[in-house]
């Protein structure tokens, strides 16, 4: 009978490539349910030797691979769209609001709306307060103008005056 490889030695490079292409097919549809065995076939091997050689490989085990790159998905979305919370949480292949909620806050440290709106307030950070007060100033180009009015009006004021009575001796 032969005894398990110790943790530190080197994994057998056509292992290795079956591992990653299972890694690739959670990436590339990680929404999708992937339980050990599902993985274990991809690769080619028992589901426990699977779990056990994926964590030697990568790090971690590949039910936390997967919730890791949903919610990895899940905050790109909150940062990029304006999707609700829900329809995020299905998208990136959560069952239930209350786990993707608890999960997210609890490998995030902040719930999804707290997030979303994190990023939303750092956006506006990023951007001079000039250029967002005059962005989110109402009916703009009629202040401008009174301004530019007021502003003619105070330079011209006294020759106007001065013109305005001299025509009216005339």
């Amino acid at each position: 009978m032969s005894r398990p490889a110790p943790p530190d030695a080197p994994q057998d490079p056509a292992l290795l490539r079956r591992l990653l292409r299972a890694k690739d097919r959670i990436d590339a549809a990680s929404h999708e349910d992937w339980p050990v065995a599902r993985l274990a076939d991809v690769s080619g091997v028992s589901a426990a030797h699977f779990a056990r050689e994926f964590r030697q490989a990568f790090g971690v085990p590949p039910h936390r691979y997967l919730l890791t790159r949903r919610i990895e998905r899940a905050i790109a979305l909150l940062r990029d769209s304006t999707a609700p919370i829900t329809e995020i949480a299905f998208a990136t292949g959560w069952q239930s609001l209350g786990t993707f909620g608890r999960t997210f806050r609890d490998v995030t440290g902040q719930s999804p709306g707290a997030l979303r709106a994190a990023v939303r307030a750092h956006r506006h950070a990023e951007v001079p307060a000039c250029i967002v007060g005059a962005a989110q100033r109402p009916a703009l180009t009629s202040a401008v103008s009174e301004k530019r009015r007021r502003e003619a009006a105070a330079i011209t004021g006294p020759v106007a005056k001065h013109a305005r009575a001299a025509k009216e001796l005339r």
